[in-house]
């Protein structure tokens, strides 16, 4: 797993699109896994701080309780019909940490796995970016 800054270094790139992608919208979408082990979304925010990605939730949310049984977790940018043109559609995945904190739940994310969609000039693909932790970057071009 990687912390945000540890993928920056490995995708500086596909980093920044990815962050400029979840700048752009204060609310996310997360999923997360409920006791049963089906899934479950959430708005959610997050925040970059000191080389981390940082998750919060108020005491006694599903969302809490769900990633303090099974840190499995993914977060999408979220959308906007006023999203400023190109900007892509972006997605993270990777396990949230409890870190103790006194007001309410607090989690690292560590990045297993970062991906940007976008459609190429002529709109004939999608174009997605990818970095996982074992496969490292690379490009899926889908008709």
């Amino acid at each position: 797993m990687a912390t945000w800054s540890e993928f920056e270094k490995a995708a500086p790139e596909l980093a920044e699109r990815v962050k400029a992608s979840f700048d752009a919208h204060k609310h996310k979408f997360m999923a997360t896994l409920r006791k049963d082990g089906a899934p479950r979304i959430s708005g959610t925010e997050v925040e970059f701080r000191d080389g981390e990605l940082w998750l919060g939730s108020m005491p006694g949310a599903l969302k809490a309780k769900d990633l303090l049984r099974d840190p499995r977790v993914a977060v999408h940018n979220g959308y906007s019909d006023t999203s400023p043109e190109g900007l892509a559609d972006a997605k993270l995945a990777g396990l949230a940490v409890a870190v103790p904190h006194e007001q309410h739940h607090l989690f690292r994310f560590d990045i297993r796995e970062a991906s940007v969609v976008t459609v190429n000039e002529e709109q004939t693909h999608l174009v997605i970016d990818v970095w996982t932790e074992h496969g490292g970057l690379k490009q899926i071009k889908r008709t």
